[in-house]
């Protein structure tokens, strides 16, 4: 399903994958922040996305025009999970809906590994 908007002038349709690569976009960019994950459910191994592929981390779904994103991430050694997560929630909202014109009605946030920066 796409994002839908009507205007006085026509219809816009607004693909999952590009609402999935901006939020993605929006998220590498909060303090915490490694990066994208993408999980290898059959081997059980996280990978680190990179810059390219940081949609594979991000699931966007569409219902009655609210989006609800699941956002798997890898996040810095030493930080507050919980602060990072309230940053990127509040970033990732904000950004998406100035850039789609459309509500994000739930953001769910999956931590899947914890690298240690230099």
């Amino acid at each position: 399903m796409k994002g839908h908007m009507s205007t006085q002038i026509g219809d816009i349709m607004i693909d999952n994958d590009v609402l999935a690569k901006y939020a993605g976009a929006s998220a590498v960019e909060c303090f915490g922040v490694v990066g994208m994950a993408s999980l290898n459910v059959k081997e059980g191994i996280v990978k680190l996305l990179k810059r390219d592929s940081i949609s594979h981390g991000v699931n966007v779904t569409i219902e009655e025009n609210k989006l609800t994103i699941d956002l798997h991430i890898i996040v810095s050694y030493g930080v507050s999970i919980s602060a990072v997560a309230d940053n990127l929630i509040s970033n990732v909202k904000y950004n998406v809906e100035e850039f789609s014109g459309l509500e994000v009605k739930k953001i769910n946030i999956y931590v899947e590994g914890v690298r240690v920066i230099d």
